[in-house]
């Protein structure tokens, strides 16, 4: 008896001429070094991540919108919210996460330093 072996369709698909593209992966899904923030509670809805080191705004679809988050950096980072003559910064610790952050309704950046923001 015959026993064939199991080709993932994704990878048939790349292989036939005229095939749709493979699915994307998941984004958000937290690496060694990211600290990921969602729009929904409990880690769900759209994501996006972070690599320290640096500054980076946060995009348009989640400032001011993130509802949740969890880092595996080995370092601090500071979510920044940049205000009209002053910036507040928020510490998020190493290896975090938080299911429910209120805080994130203030989020416009992320940084590996405060920015010289003030503590908000």
């Amino acid at each position: 008896m015959f026993r064939g072996f199991a080709v993932p369709a994704a990878a048939l698909a790349a292989a036939l001429p005229g095939a749709a593209p493979a699915p994307a992966t998941a984004v958000g899904a937290p690496l060694a070094g990211d600290v990921c923030f969602w729009t929904a509670a409990g880690q769900h809805g759209s994501s996006w991540c972070y690599t320290p080191p640096g500054y980076t705004d946060v995009p348009d679809f989640l400032q001011d919108k993130a509802a949740s988050f969890r880092t595996n950096a080995d370092t601090a980072v500071y979510a920044i919210e940049w205000g009209r003559d002053t910036c507040h910064h928020r510490l998020i610790r190493t290896h975090d996460l938080a299911d429910n952050w209120p805080w994130g309704a203030r989020l416009d950046g992320v940084a590996d330093t405060t920015m010289g923001c003030e503590v908000g």
